[in-house]
């Protein structure tokens, strides 16, 4: 028996695969009556810094694909630049802004992997996404709703150690005060397609 090369049985498979192998492309604009937040707390306190969205870059670009129930998407990347969190006071602003190493790394970027329908029924989703964080990527599944009326409106949260990302909280008073690794994340994206 003869072997096939192995370039035929790839385009074989490619040409038998599931789903919609074109790359489609658009662009989208994060509204202002969108919020993202962050939450944390130290030994004593918690604290909350809000992300200015109205200073996000606009529009978006997004590249995807259908593949069966998932979208996948490719150089799909939300851009936050760091000195648009407020955490309620210059202090804690300076803080942030020294956690995240922001000197060297001016920017937290969420690039968009791929959502997945959980169940065809219900607004539920999954999304798979990579987030870099001073310098440092992380794999993250983040459960989301996704609600369509003109818009989408797309909602979660995920919670996030600051040591996978290599961060350090500083610490106050002679290290009586120090922040607690975890953090979460919340958000509600309105999201439009920029027509």
């Amino acid at each position: 028996m003869k072997k096939i090369p192995l370039t035929i049985l790839i385009l074989l498979f490619l040409a038998f695969a599931k789903g919609d192998a074109k790359l489609n492309s658009t662009s989208v604009i994060v509204t202002p009556e969108s919020s993202l937040l962050v939450r944390g707390s130290t030994n004593i306190s918690s604290f909350t810094c809000k992300f200015d969205v109205g200073r996000l870059k606009n529009p978006i670009q997004v590249f995807y694909k259908n593949v069966g129930t998932r979208m996948v998407f490719d150089r799909t990347v939300l851009i936050l630049d760091n000195h648009c969190f407020d955490c309620g006071g210059k202090g804690l602003n300076k803080d942030l802004q020294e956690i995240l190493k922001t000197g060297e790394h001016p920017e937290i970027k969420l690039f968009l992997n791929e959502i997945n329908d959980l169940d065809g029924q219900s607004d539920d989703m999954l999304c798979k996404l990579d987030i870099e964080i001073a310098g440092v990527t992380k794999n993250h599944e983040v459960p989301v709703k996704i609600r369509k009326n003109g818009e989408l409106l797309i909602t979660g949260d995920l919670t996030v150690s600051m040591s996978d990302y290599n961060l350090i909280a500083p610490k106050k008073l002679f290290g009586l005060i120090y922040v607690n690794d975890t953090i979460k994340i919340y958000f509600q994206l309105v999201v439009q397609e920029n027509l």
